[in-house]
């Protein structure tokens, strides 16, 4: 499993324009790439379903929250709090993005995408807000991943993308290689 987890460092206490218009960005991602979708410390009460239905009310994005209901109606959606003591389990390995990796955390996307093959279920936090992911969530992480390879920033949506397309990209060219099947679009 793989799951993308958007990490709320923007205002947990109050739901805003931005948190909504993110939250739709990822729900098309999540979707076409095969990922689950983590709400992380959001000030949304519900059940995944009622928050697809009212992020879906609220925007135009992501065909006004189709592929977050679609998520949710799969098991797909999770609203978490803030972990105090850690990610639940089954969410498996925590992987904080960022453009700098600590070089004893770092692990490239190619990895990530031959563990993921293997079955091992990873969650990738990515930080909202000016200052991203604290600097506890980098420490408890037991990966720091640069999506770009570069170091390049990236505005937080555009990383949403690109985790989500390179990742999925790798692991089907991966079993592609293997002789398993021809990756989705070539």
């Amino acid at each position: 499993m793989l799951t993308l987890a958007l990490y709320n460092t923007y205002d947990p206490k109050r739901l805003h324009e931005a948190h909504l218009r993110t939250i739709a960005r990822a729900g098309p991602v999540a979707y076409a790439f095969d990922f689950h979708l983590a709400l992380v410390g959001f000030p949304i009460e519900g059940k995944p379903e009622e928050v697809a239905l009212e992020v879906g009310e609220r925007t135009t994005i992501g065909e006004g929250g189709r592929y977050l209901r679609e998520l949710a109606e799969g098991g797909r959606l999770h609203i978490l709090p803030f972990p105090s003591r850690g990610f639940p389990p089954q969410f498996g390995t925590v992987v904080a993005t960022t453009r700098k990796p600590a070089e004893e955390k770092a692990i490239t996307p190619i990895e990530l995408a031959k563990r993921a093959l293997t079955g091992e279920s990873f969650i990738l936090l990515v930080g909202l807000g000016r200052h991203g992911l604290p600097k506890e969530t980098f420490k408890a992480a037991a990966h720091h991943m640069d999506i770009t390879g570069r170091g390049v920033s990236l505005e937080t949506c555009t990383a949403i993308g690109a985790i989500g397309a390179r990742i999925r990209t790798l692991m089907e060219v991966l079993k592609w290689a293997g002789g398993k099947r021809k990756p989705r679009g070539f």
